[in-house]
C-alpha cells in the first residue's frame, strides 16, 4: 500500500506541467485481454499546449520504447523543441511544402532549420500526402477529390489527427521511418502541437493498412 501511495505521488508531480488539461484517465491493466492506458485531453486546441504535450510524450516514448517520432512544424519552432527533447531518437520534422503559402517559398525559418539539423533530427519537405494537386482542383474548379475527402473525415477527430496521419505517410514514402514498427506522430491545430498518436504506419499506396493504434494526447474541444 505504501509503495502504491508513493507511486501515485510521483505521477502527480510529473503532471504539474499539464495545467490546462480537461481530463486525465489513469488505470492499470485489469487482465491480459484488455489494456487501459492514460490519455491526456487538453481543454482546447492550440499552440499553448505544445510544451506540456512534448513533456508528456517524452515519458510515453521512453516507457513504450518507441524510437521513431514524426513531428509537423511550419516555421520550425515546434520541430526545434521536439529535436531537443527527443534528442537521440529518430526524429523527422515534416514541414509545409514549398509554395504552400507563396509560390516558390518555404515557411521554414533558416534559424530553426539549422538548429533542428544540429540536434540530429531530419527535415522532410514534400508534397502533402492528403492533398497534393487536388487542392488546386478544389480552388480552381470548386470540387473536392478523394484525398481531401479522407482528410476531412480525419478532421472529425481534430486537425491534429489529420496532420499526424498525413506526415507519417510522407515520412514512410520518403523512407525515413520503418513501416514495420509503431511510431509516434505529433501535430497541432494551426501551429504548435496539441495531438499525439501512436501509429502503425503504411506507405501512401497502402493507405488503408495504416492503423491509428492509440490516442496519446488530443484536444477535447476543437
Amino acid at each position: 500500500m505504501r509503495d502504491r501511495i508513493e507511486k501515485e505521488t510521483t505521477e502527480e508531480k510529473s503532471l504539474k506541467l499539464l495545467t490546462n488539461l480537461a481530463m486525465i484517465r489513469t488505470s492499470e491493466e485489469p487482465s491480459m485481454s484488455t489494456a487501459e492506458k492514460k490519455a491526456i485531453y487538453f481543454k482546447e486546441a492550440g499552440k499553448q499546449n505544445t510544451d506540456a504535450l512534448l513533456e508528456f510524450v517524452k515519458g510515453y516514448v521512453e516507457k513504450e520504447d518507441i524510437k521513431d517520432i514524426v513531428v509537423a512544424s511550419t516555421t520550425g519552432e515546434t520541430g526545434t523543441k521536439a529535436s531537443k527533447i527527443f534528442k537521440g531518437h529518430n526524429i523527422i520534422v515534416v514541414t509545409h511544402s514549398f509554395g504552400f503559402q507563396e509560390p516558390g517559398k518555404t515557411e521554414l525559418q533558416e534559424e530553426y532549420r539549422n538548429e533542428i539539423l544540429a540536434n540530429g533530427a531530419k527535415i522532410l519537405t514534400g508534397v502533402h500526402a492528403l492533398s497534393s494537386a487536388e487542392r488546386a482542383i478544389r480552388k480552381d474548379f470548386g470540387t473536392i477529390q478523394p484525398l481531401e475527402v479522407i482528410a476531412n473525415v480525419l478532421r472529425l477527430m481534430g486537425e491534429g489527427t489529420k496532420v499526424c496521419t498525413e506526415i507519417t505517410l510522407m515520412a514512410a514514402d520518403a523512407g525515413l521511418i520503418p513501416v514495420d514498427k509503431d511510431i509516434v506522430a505529433i501535430a497541432g491545430t494551426g501551429s504548435g502541437a496539441d495531438t499525439a498518436l501512436r501509429i502503425r504506419l503504411a506507405n501512401a499506396a497502402r493507405f488503408f493498412n495504416l492503423k491509428i493504434r492509440e490516442v496519446i494526447v488530443k484536444p477535447f474541444d476543437f
